[in-house]
């Protein structure tokens, strides 16, 4: 029997992926003003651009540095300093040369963070720093013993890392990785940071919170982008994001997952790794968290995690996943969450029996149904799916569980929906509980199923089917009338209806 697992939809996939790298951008690319810095009603009367234009190109160092502390301080106090402009004067080249002064730590600070700037534009602004040579100096940058200039280094690299995968991997084969992870298992001194920290995990916080956000948060655009991160130039990070997921900060939970859900998207070595590096006990319990922010990389990683095969299937099943998916899909009212929940148990139902099984002893039957019945239509979709699933090679006494909560009904509802796919996809689940039911006729020679079809007006819908442009759907709605209503319809008589309702709709 072939595989009906399905990876995610990829016009899902776009949407979600889009709403975590837009939050990004409004909260990491935009920088928020400088609290340390005075505000003040103008600063051109401090200095004209023409003069820090000027300073930047002196030679003098004292010059240079308050040129760019002032660039540095309109940006902060929200003047946008067009970024084109900077690259036409040639600022963007000097920042550059500034970034190696070493013996100049608070010069080397202000160019790195005008540079950051630069990094959060437009991929042709990123393409200019990467084609000048910023990535290795940002590296350098990261073992720096000034922790401003370290952040300003971080940011930026994850700036450039989620622009593209190909600037992904050139940081990583820049050897950016390592450093970073050095600054993240050396946190924690801090006691405004300790609540942060459970008991179990040895990761130490020194850095003050914002830093630990953006480093976590360059350390997943690391893992983001497709064609996905090589596992090897990523995998010593997993113990640190083991640790990382612990924590109870919602930002650094987030992108965390997110880092989780991106590398399980990927071959099946990904996934063992993130099972066996005990990922799952905590990813089961995300699935609870009031944040759907951290609740829908989370579910992501696990739906990865199962639409692989019946041997990863059973590993995340006795984790527990059942009972959480459960509670998931009953307490739950987003659209995405929800959507995802069903996709997970609809690559379940696509196992074995036992795996059908389970799901049915987790009593998500009757809250497939109820979506099935009256949810949004992405919801409905992956509910027909899950449900569909069941009955493809799901015993008799399996099948009838499924008829017996009521799903007749809604499928047949949804062979009127606008998507042909779905519409084959309830027939063929409609068909597998008719088959049952034909095997169970009594004296009476009845088909029970075939009456609840008749009595909720699937029979009609499935007569309509006949003139579908869909020849999977044509075929499957055919099929079923002469198998289970040949006594009505038999192979002329389908054709003379076929014509007839051809005729109507004209």
């Amino acid at each position: 029997m072939r595989s009906r697992r399905r990876m995610r939809e990829e016009e899902e996939e776009v949407a979600v992926v889009e709403m975590r790298k837009n939050k990004r951008e409004h909260q990491v690319h935009v920088k928020p003003r400088d609290p340390r810095l005075p505000l003040t009603p103008s600063l051109a009367r401090w200095m004209t651009l023409s003069d820090m234009i000027q300073g930047v190109r002196s030679d003098d160092t004292a010059a240079q540095l308050k040129a760019a502390t002032h660039f540095r301080k309109m940006v902060s106090q929200g003047f946008k300093v067009p970024i084109d402009m900077m690259v036409r004067v040639g600022l963007v080249h000097r920042f550059l040369e500034f970034l190696r002064r070493r013996d100049e730590r608070q010069l080397q600070f202000e160019a790195a963070w005008i540079l950051t700037y630069v990094s959060s534009g437009i991929s042709q602004h990123t393409k200019l720093l990467v084609d000048l040579g910023a990535i290795p100096l940002f590296v350098q940058l990261l073992s720096s013993k000034t922790l401003d200039i370290v952040e300003q280094a971080v940011w930026a690299l994850g700036n450039i890392a989620g622009d593209s995968p190909s600037y992904r991997d050139i940081v990583l084969d820049h050897g950016a990785l390592e450093p970073l992870l050095s600054q993240l298992p050396s946190m924690s001194r801090l006691p405004s940071l300790s609540r942060l920290l459970p008991k179990r995990t040895s990761i130490v916080l020194d850095l003050e919170l914002p830093m630990l956000r953006t480093a976590v948060w360059t350390l997943t655009n690391f893992f983001y982008g497709k064609p996905g991160v090589e596992f090897e130039k990523v995998k010593p990070a997993l113990p640190v994001l083991l640790q990382l997921i612990y924590l109870t900060d919602e930002q650094i939970l987030t992108d965390a997952c997110w880092a989780l859900s991106y590398l399980s998207d990927g071959s099946v070595l990904n996934i063992e790794a993130i099972i066996e590096g005990g990922f799952c006990p905590r990813l089961m319990k995300l699935l609870g968290h009031p944040s759907e922010a951290i609740v829908v990389p989370a579910i992501r990683t696990l739906g990865n995690i199962v639409a692989g095969n019946d041997t990863l299937t059973q590993l995340v099943i006795d984790n527990q996943v059942l009972s959480r998916l459960y509670q998931v899909i009953t307490q739950n009212d987003s659209k995405i969450i929800l959507k995802e929940a069903c996709w997970i148990i609809s690559n379940i139902t696509a196992g074995n029996r036992t795996q059908k099984q389970a799901v049915i002893d987790a009593n998500l039957i009757l809250p497939l149904v109820n979506l099935l019945r009256s949810a949004k239509f992405d919801v409905k979709k992956e509910a027909a799916w899950a449900i569909s699933n069941a009955t493809s090679a799901g015993s008799h006494e399996q099948i009838r569980k499924l008829a017996k909560e009521g799903c007749i009904q809604p499928l047949c509802d949804l062979l009127t929906c606008p998507d042909p796919k779905i519409v084959a996809v309830c027939l063929e689940g409609l068909e597998n509980i008719l088959v049952v039911g034909e095997a169970d006729k009594e004296d009476d020679g009845v088909n029970m199923f075939a009456n609840m079809v008749y009595h909720c007006g699937g029979l009609r819908k499935i007569e309509i089917l006949q003139t579908h442009e869909s020849i999977e759907v044509f075929e499957k709605s055919m099929s079923i009338l002469e198998r289970f209503w040949a006594e009505n319809y038999k192979l002329g008589d389908l054709h003379d209806l076929i014509n007839s309702l051809q005729r109507s709709s004209k």
